[in-house]
This record gives structure tokens, C-alpha cells and sequence, in this order.
């Protein structure tokens, strides 16, 4: 291969934008081949340019982006090929909101503790799952030495997932006047509040009883 070719170049430099699956600056790309093999900086530039050309009338296109060049799907395929990320909403139980109400309200809380108000067992997979989207975090084994020997769930330290950053953004306005601070509230009053966020939720248990067994069989309206 006469890497010195643009046109025998530019299907090497979409083998390389294919394969990394982000932008690529010229720089890095100049820096994947070795110093003998290395072509000249005019070379790159006329080799990019056959690729661009190469890549009319097809599905994909080189663009130029802020980070470097990357290959991407043409704007008007998008409405279909943005179908292969399309996921079901998310349908939260009940014992999982009564869970993270807990966290949030008495942060730092044991496992135990939120045991000894529901009156019922953590299932395991509620505190996994809350745990994957990082909506609550265990704090590390050097703070836990200064806590209770249980483990702890933390709520505010958690980091907020990108998509729920995006939306909180979206919705805040810039002419709002900020909330007073509540008073202290009981958690029965939390309760009662949640029960009337929930007109219309629907629950589904079904991705919990599909990876556990529950935790609180014969405990009624609390079972997860």
C-alpha cells in the first residue's frame, strides 16, 4: 500500500474513524503511523477529501466536528435510525419510591433503618438497581469506620444521570424566584404526598420478580 496515494490513504483513515467510533483529530490520526510510514500533512488533507467524496450517496458521511472528524449517519436518517436506542419507560415500584424517599429523607440511613420504617425486608435487587443508575451511592470504607458498622445509602452525593441532568435543566426558569425552605416533615407526610404523585403511575413488577425472588411474600401491599 502506497500510503504516499491519497486515494489508497483515505480507505485506511475510514478504517480508523470506523473502528475508534469517535472523532479523531489529524493530529491523532498522523500519529498511528509509524515514523518511516508516515505520509506528508498535504497527503491527509487530499486523502480526507477523497474519503468525503467517496462517501456521497451513502447512508453516512465524514463531517468535521468541534473534537475532530468522525463518520456519521446523514441527518435525514435519523428519525429511523435513532429506533435502534428507543427504550420502554421505566415503570418503578412502589417499595423501590418508598426505598429512595427513605434515602433522601434521612440520608445517611442503614439498610436496617429503612427495614425498621417500612416494617418490611430491603429486597436486594430494589438497592442494585438504585445502586446501577446511581441514584443512591455507598459511601467509601474510610468514611463507613466513622459510621455505623451497616453499610450506608447516600442520596446527595450520588451523581445525576446525564438524561435527568438534560431534562432538570430544560425545565428550570430563569425567572423563578426560588422555593422557601420547608419545614421539617414527617415521613408519613412524605407518604402521603407520594401516594397522591402516584394517581395514574402505573407500577410494573415484572422486571423484579423476573430477576428475584421476592423479599416480602405475605406482606400485602408492600411486597416487591
Amino acid at each position: 500500500m502506497n500510503l504516499n496515494e491519497p486515494r489508497e490513504l483515505a480507505p485506511l483513515l475510514e478504517a480508523f474513524l470506523l473502528a475508534s467510533g469517535k472523532p479523531q483529530t489529524l493530529e491523532r490520526l498522523y500519529e498511528l503511523f509509524e515514523e518511516g510510514e508516515r505520509p506528508e500533512p498535504p497527503v491527509f488533507k487530499k486523502a480526507l477529501e477523497v474519503l468525503r467524496k467517496s462517501c456521497e450517496g451513502r447512508a453516512f458521511e465524514l463531517k468535521e466536528v468541534a473534537s475532530g472528524y468522525r463518520l456519521q449517519i446523514r441527518d435525514r436518517f435519523s428519525p429511523w435510525v435513532g429506533r435502534l436506542w428507543e427504550e420502554r419507560p421505566q415503570r418503578y415500584s412502589r417499595a423501590m419510591l418508598e426505598t429512595l424517599a427513605l434515602v433522601a429523607y434521612r440520608q445517611p440511613i442503614t439498610r436496617g433503618e429503612i427495614e425498621d420504617v417500612r416494617g418490611v425486608a430491603v429486597n436486594s435487587h430494589i438497592v442494585k438497581t438504585l445502586l446501577e443508575r446511581e441514584w443512591i451511592r455507598r459511601p467509601p470504607l474510610a468514611d463507613l469506620r466513622e459510621m455505623e458498622t451497616e453499610p450506608v445509602l447516600d442520596f446527595e452525593d450520588a451523581p445525576v444521570p446525564a438524561h435527568l441532568q438534560a431534562l432538570a435543566d430544560a425545565s428550570l426558569d430563569p425567572d423563578a424566584e426560588p422555593e422557601a425552605p420547608r419545614d421539617e416533615t414527617s415521613f408519613r407526610t412524605l407518604l402521603v404526598e407520594l401516594d397522591s404523585m402516584e394517581q395514574g403511575l402505573k407500577t410494573d413488577f415484572d422486571d423484579l420478580l423476573r430477576t428475584e425472588p421476592e423479599a416480602e411474600d405475605g406482606k400485602g401491599d408492600d411486597e416487591v
